[in-house]
């Protein structure tokens, strides 16, 4: 099925791979929208609209997709926690996939992390490393931060246990810490290892990117999937059938 996208975020770089992904797998990006545009005509002109504008306006794009009844694609990361929660509530009046990382591989690498951190107890240390290109502006990165939820719910332990970094005389490390160290260079598209270190052993789970494309061809995969669903926030994970 041929879809017609409306596009938030067009300029930027995940949005110039949309356009080049959606021309490939045949759907026609009918709208594509940036700062200075028009929004409202935007989300109306599509069949669903996929938004890697910025967290900013995210709240703006849930009620112009609910008020013209189009599904959605969110790739927007950087919220607020607060923020966050409310905008999934108002995202849960239409159908929507909201994700930090639309890559195939990435997917299951949560997959696999979460099933390591539920068969590994505290004596294996989690930590979480990410690194991402230069001009990022978020840190940690929106696939890191799913990874630490995934991490924290299985163990259940609050954002209080993450350790973003360290630095002087921390002492020893406490079991019930999460590491989580953001490297920023270059042009790299996108880095990201789980690792549980125990005595004797470490197990390290590594998904590395090197074209922008696995992630655009994701996002339109979730466009085709939600566009026949109920309302209701899903994620990746539900797009491929993991869960």
């Amino acid at each position: 099925m041929s879809l017609r996208i409306s596009l938030f975020g067009s300029k930027g770089r995940m949005g110039q791979a949309i356009i080049a992904a959606a021309a490939q797998l045949g759907h026609d990006i009918v709208a594509a929208v940036d700062v200075g545009d028009d929004f409202e005509a935007g989300a109306k002109a599509g069949d669903v609209i996929i938004d890697f504008s910025s967290h900013k306006i995210t709240g703006d794009i849930i009620r112009l997709a609910a008020a013209n009844n189009k599904p959605l694609v969110i790739g927007t990361t950087g919220h607020a926690d607060d923020a966050k929660k409310a905008l999934l509530a108002e995202a849960a009046k239409i159908p929507c996939v909201w994700s930090g990382n639309y890559s195939v591989g990435v997917n299951l690498l949560f997959a696999l992390t979460r099933r390591a951190a539920s068969v590994l107890g505290s004596d294996y240390d989690a930590e979480v490393v990410e690194m991402h290109h230069r001009f990022k502006k978020d840190a940690p990165s929106g696939t890191a931060g799913r990874l630490l939820e995934i991490i924290l719910e299985e163990r259940k332990l609050t954002a209080a246990a993450l350790r973003h970094g360290r630095e002087g005389i921390t002492g020893e490390r406490a079991p019930t810490e999460v590491g989580v160290h953001s490297l920023r260079g270059g042009d790299v598209v996108g880095d990201h290892t789980v690792m549980f270190a125990a005595l004797g052993e470490r197990i390290e789970l590594t998904h590395k990117a090197s074209d922008r494309a696995i992630f655009a061809r994701g996002a339109i995969r979730a466009a085709e999937w939600v566009a026949g669903q109920k309302p209701g926030v899903y994620d990746m994970q539900r797009v491929l059938g993991l869960v």
